[in-house]
């Protein structure tokens, strides 16, 4: 009989990692240029100080900490002390090699203004919606496409503990969490759209509910979890002609007004909220629910028509909310989210911002890999093709003209690019069908995603 292994311990975001930085890459090096364009870094100024942080300020300038941030993610480097070495031994992105103690770029990053990173990310965000994305998509997902102008997942995210090489500072102090950030990002093509930061980590998501309509465009539709489930909120979106899908709580009280369809294991109705409350939602909601295994699952939509949205997509839609989970998994446990270079807001913001830009251009490089295999985005592994950047850059030593695209579609197999499909994909994709062939042989405008 096999010997069970012993069950890890702790958090998994703080497991051990690699005290090596990774190899250069060109190609990801010319895109982060391209999109963050340091020679334009001149209007964003900030304020001086004393004579001490001045002469920081003329040493650590803005081009030159935006390449220390974004070549803490990019290059996997541990620690401060690290990228120090590595400035100074061979310069790092756009900078030729530097002299910079870790106390002044510690300090540099306490005193830099996080709000400066947030306008680079907007103009990042911008240069990267001038490059529309190629996608190899179902023809259902392009006409889903078609109706909605974006289709958007929103959630939250608590960071983990302050912590400093792993360890506490001190024991007898009790840790802190480093916050929570808040991200919009596209759910098919999974780029990053918009984010925000609170430095409180146990605030409620709803506090972000202005700011996530304000940022949604009319004809949008927005998929988000129970943490933003209010009946003003949703009342917002149909007043402003937005579109949302979301679950519904369990103990919400409410009126079937008519039944769209209904089967064995599915039900589509239109309902009206908050029946006992002295504020009800005013407009009335879809409710889709659907049983899966041996349990019901329900979720809202102000979209009423079902040829605009069919009952199937409306639980696919969600069923890929998860997807924004993903993201953060991958932020925090290969980009090194979880790991804060410092305890302080301002420092952990920046991070934060940094972070995110190299995701984005991950997702780039996994979209040009999704069209190259003729597969699509959700089958590509983003974490093994990072990984086999340092395959690439060693076959890159060999042979200089080596490409990457080429060379990650020449060896797609041997680097794991291509997830798994299992038997349990396979039985889930039976249920699926299962559960609604009724439905789509009854109403030809209802169809599988």
């Amino acid at each position: 009989m096999p010997r069970q292994r012993p069950r890890k311990t702790g958090n998994p975001d703080l497991r051990s990692r690699s005290q090596v930085p990774t190899p250069e890459n060109a190609e990801l090096e010319a895109k982060l240029v391209q999109w963050l364009q340091p020679q334009n870094f001149m209007p964003l100024k900030e304020k001086q100080g004393r004579s001490e942080e001045k002469l920081r300020s003329r040493i650590l300038t803005l081009p030159v900490m935006v390449a220390i941030v974004v070549g803490l993610v990019y290059r996997k480097i541990p620690s401060l002390a690290e990228v120090i070495r590595q400035l100074e031994l061979h310069g790092l992105l756009w900078l030729d090699p530097t002299k910079v103690s870790v106390s002044a770029l510690s300090k540099r990053l306490r005193k830099v203004p996080a709000k400066l990173f947030v306008e680079l990310w907007e103009t990042v965000r911008e240069r990267m919606e001038q490059e529309p994305v190629e996608q190899v998509l179902s023809k259902d997902w392009q006409g889903l496409r078609e109706k909605f102008r974006v289709i958007w997942i929103a959630d939250g995210s608590t960071l983990e503990e302050l912590r400093k090489r792993l360890k506490i500072r001190c024991a007898a102090v009790e840790s802190k969490l480093g916050g929570r950030m808040m991200m919009i990002v596209e759910l098919v093509t999974l780029r990053p759209v918009q984010m925000q930061y609170e430095i409180n980590p146990h605030s409620n998501d709803k506090i972000h509910c202005d700011w996530l309509l304000s940022q949604l465009p009319k004809g949008g539709l927005m998929v988000f979890d129970l943490g933003f489930v209010k009946f003003p909120f949703f009342d917002a979106f149909t007043d402003s002609q937005r579109f949302f899908v979301t679950r519904l709580r369990e103990k919400t009280a409410y009126t079937t007004q008519r039944v769209l369809a209904q089967g064995q294991r599915y039900r589509d109705e239109i309902i009206d909220m908050g029946q006992y409350r002295s504020n009800p939602c005013h407009h009335p909601v879809r409710l889709v629910s659907v049983q899966w295994n041996q349990t019901w699952y329900h979720y809202l939509t102000n979209v009423l028509d079902p040829t605009l949205l069919s009952a199937p997509q409306v639980c696919d839609l969600y069923r890929r909310r998860w997807r924004i989970e993903d993201a953060f998994s991958l932020t925090k446990r290969l980009l090194g989210l979880a790991y804060l270079w410092v305890e302080d807001s301002n420092g952990v913001e920046i991070q934060i911002v940094a972070t995110w830009i190299f995701y984005a251009v991950l997702n780039d490089l996994c979209a040009q890999m999704s069209v190259a295999l003729r597969q699509p985005l959700e089958t590509i592994s983003f974490e093994m093709v990072f990984r086999g950047l340092y395959h690439y850059a060693q076959a890159r030593l060999k042979d200089s003209s080596v490409q990457l695209i080429p060379f990650f579609t020449q060896h797609a197999k041997l680097l794991g690019l291509l997830k798994a499909r299992r038997k349990r994909h396979r039985l889930r994709d039976a249920q699926w069908a299962e559960i609604w062939q009724e439905l789509q042989g009854a109403n030809p405008c209802y169809s599988f995603v």
